[in-house]
């Protein structure tokens, strides 16, 4: 039975705020996409119907924005089922008055119109690792037969190109039987087609200033252009289906799996996805999670060379996208999410994809910190992206055992360590004064607190900050763990002597006494930072903490009065002289308050699992920091959860609609906390 969450009606009706705030998404496991509004008007740059992700250099690209779709009733009647008109811009949009019900079900969007006694079904999927959107319209009640026109809406461009960039007129229709290509110089083709009895009209027109109000709140160019090169007319019999397709791919792709076909196809893919999930995870809430998690479980499309290097040794390519709609895969992300995406939800071989795809691209003791559109190498300005990478491996082999990964990335791990002692790239370096990790430079965003705009560096955090010495301290216990196993006493030794010097000069180091828990950095820029921030929680979370049993109570305690919400942990805490209530405004405003207050979901995986450190067994007790989230995910992309949210009530979800951490860390902590577990 399909799992199906559906937009509750304030009053019986839906609100046009209401449907222009709420919206859906749809991937493909290639990190391309389809998204919008649930109003059916595209309020970002990166709303598309398809929005295909192809090889470099071009990445993600925008190919087909906009479908505008009109029911034409047997009296001739015109009803419009998306709000964009021919006739200007979007500044006074209006909610569809005969939209009667959006729902998630199992994963994918459905919209259900209604006019009189006409009831219009509308899906839309994308099959897996195909740039292909299928859209799919149902008569389902009512009259025996209908008409639909299906007006096509293009502004070919990268997914993050500006709206207002000049539209491309040279755009060249080609047609033959029932396919067509649109193409333009420079640029790939997109290929169409609604199938046999579908006609197409060539009329080209251009909507002259559609306006993107997402884009228009975020201080973003919000104005551009949209060219029709024309629309289908399909013909909708009662209970029967029509479909538009667009794709990018060859038309021998496309016709290998017709639109049905691809439906099914879809819908016995989800099924695995459940089945092979944790019993837990299987039903209501967790399982709206295993769907979500999908969505950012990736084979990357552009990077050609290194599937070739790793189809030689038997093995695959596999990444994470760190959330939709902008980012693209970032070490960090991908190593904090990895268990709640992969562990969990039973995909441990694609884990173990991840990982080693990771593992060839360690450089100088570092993996990348992201990878950007379009681009084959990675970045490398990241102080913990590496020693999450530590963490990753432990979470994969306790679930997997699988030793001989671990055999084979052992000597790039030992060679991290020793990067790390002897100094790497960004001033990331043990001071051998302490056994303390620091890191800094001029310039760099080095930790997970990484705003930066020009050349501001929001919360630089240079010197010794309290999470890298937590993740630094649990790395060398791993490593020194694993080669006790594979290689003795001996060489385990050196790596005990390192992880108990730096243990013994945290203790003595980070305990803020004044505020009765942790300081965020010590023998930084300014000194020590006694600001309240969440990033003390690692110290005690993860599987080998660094802090004395004996002050946990206390900076949870912290944690807990200034810094917990019901959808994560605040940044900052109220009261500190940078806190910031609201995430809001231009890039600078936002950013200025990215790390200074603004709630992050995932970090309620890390205060989870230090609370039943604290209070072991507890599993209701837990649970009850996870109650409001199963509402979160009917807030903003419906079925997924947001990056970030306000830092005061009523805690708006902004950001990213669907971030990869977020997902994974609230998946991964609810089952921890579920009573069987």
């Amino acid at each position: 039975m399909a799992l199906v969450r559906r937009l509750e009606r304030s009053g019986g009706r839906y609100e046009v705020d209401e449907l222009l705030g709420r919206e859906w998404l749809v991937t493909n496991g290639l990190g391309g996409y389809a998204s919008g509004s649930v109003a059916g008007v595209p309020t970002r740059r990166y709303h598309g119907v398809l929005v295909a992700a192809l090889p470099g250099p071009l990445g993600r690209m925008v190919m087909l924005n906009h479908v505008g779709e009109t029911l034409v009733d047997e009296e001739g009647g015109r009803v419009p089922l998306s709000t964009i008109e021919l006739t200007g811009g979007l500044a006074e949009p209006e909610a569809p008055a005969c939209l009667e019900e959006f729902a998630v079900e199992d994963g994918l969007p459905v919209w259900r119109f209604r006019h009189h006694d006409l009831v219009v079904e509308k899906r839309l999927l994308m099959p897996h690792r195909q740039n292909t959107t299928h859209v799919f319209y149902r008569l389902a009640a009512g009259g025996e037969r209908s008409t639909l026109e299906l007006r096509l809406f293009v502004h070919i461009r990268p997914h993050e190109g500006e709206v207002s960039e000049r539209l491309d007129t040279s755009y060249t229709l080609t047609a033959f039987e029932d396919q067509f290509e649109l193409s333009a110089p420079d640029l790939p083709a997109l290929r169409l087609t609604a199938g046999e009895g579908a006609n197409f009209a060539v009329e080209s027109r251009e909507i002259a200033d559609v306006l993107y109000r997402v884009e228009q709140a975020r201080g973003y160019p919000a104005g551009g252009a949209l060219h029709s090169p024309g629309f289908f007319t399909l013909r909708l019999e009662r209970g029967g289906t029509a479909s538009l397709t667009a794709s990018t791919e060859s038309w021998e792709t496309i016709h290998a799996l017709l639109p049905g076909d691809a439906l099914k196809a879809e819908g016995r893919r989800r099924g695995r996805l459940v089945a092979q999930a944790d019993p837990r995870a299987r039903g209501g809430f967790a399982r709206e999670l295993v769907y979500a998690a999908d969505q950012f479980v990736i084979q990357p499309a552009g990077r050609a060379a290194e599937a070739v290097r790793a189809h030689a040794e038997g093995d695959a390519v596999r990444t994470v996208v760190a959330g939709y709609p902008w980012f693209t895969d970032w070490g960090r992300d991908t190593m904090i999410a990895l268990e709640g995406l992969t562990i969990v939800t039973g995909r441990s071989v694609q884990a173990g994809y991840i990982l080693r795809t990771f593992g060839r691209y360690l450089r100088d003791g570092l993996i990348p910190n992201l990878f950007p559109e379009g681009q084959r190498e990675g970045l490398y300005h990241t102080a913990d992206a590496t020693l999450w990478f530590f963490h990753a491996i432990d979470r994969y082999l306790d679930a997997t055992g699988d030793r001989e990964t671990l055999r084979n990335l052992l000597p790039d791990l030992r060679r991290s360590v020793d990067w790390h002692v002897q100094g790497t790239h960004f001033g990331i370096k043990v001071d051998p004064s302490d056994g303390l990790l620091t890191q800094g430079a001029e310039g760099y965003q080095l930790t997970w607190m990484d705003a930066k705009v020009d050349d501001w560096v929001v919360t630089p955090r240079r010197g010794k900050a309290v999470e890298i010495n937590a993740l630094w301290y649990n790395a060398l216990r791993l490593l020194e763990g694993w080669l006790r196993q594979e290689d003795g006493e001996t060489a385990a030794t050196p790596l005990a002597e390192q992880a108990g010097q730096a243990r013994a000069s945290f203790n003595r180091r980070f305990w803020y006494e004044q505020g009765r828990h942790l300081y965020d950095v010590v023998d930084g820029e300014q000194g020590d930072d006694g600001s309240c921030r969440p990033n003390q929680v690692l110290a005690i979370a993860l599987p080998h903490p660094i802090l004395d049993r004996g002050r946990w109570a206390s900076v949870l305690e912290a944690v807990e009065r200034e810094l917990l919400t019901p959808c994560g942990l605040r940044s900052l805490a109220p009261g500190e002289r940078d806190y910031k209530a609201q995430y809001y405004g231009d890039l600078r405003a936002r950013d200025a308050a990215y790390h200074q207050g603004t709630v992050w979901a995932w970090l309620i995986g890390p205060f989870v699992d230090a609370w039943l450190k604290l209070h072991p067994g507890d599993r209701q007790g837990a649970r009850r920091f996870l109650e409001s989230f199963p509402d979160a995910i009917g807030r903003f992309a419906i079925g997924t959860i947001a990056e970030i949210f306000d830092a005061e009530p009523p805690f708006t979800p902004r950001g990213c609609v669907a971030q990869a951490w977020s997902v994974a860390e609230v998946l991964r902590a609810w089952l921890k906390t579920s009573p069987d577990a």
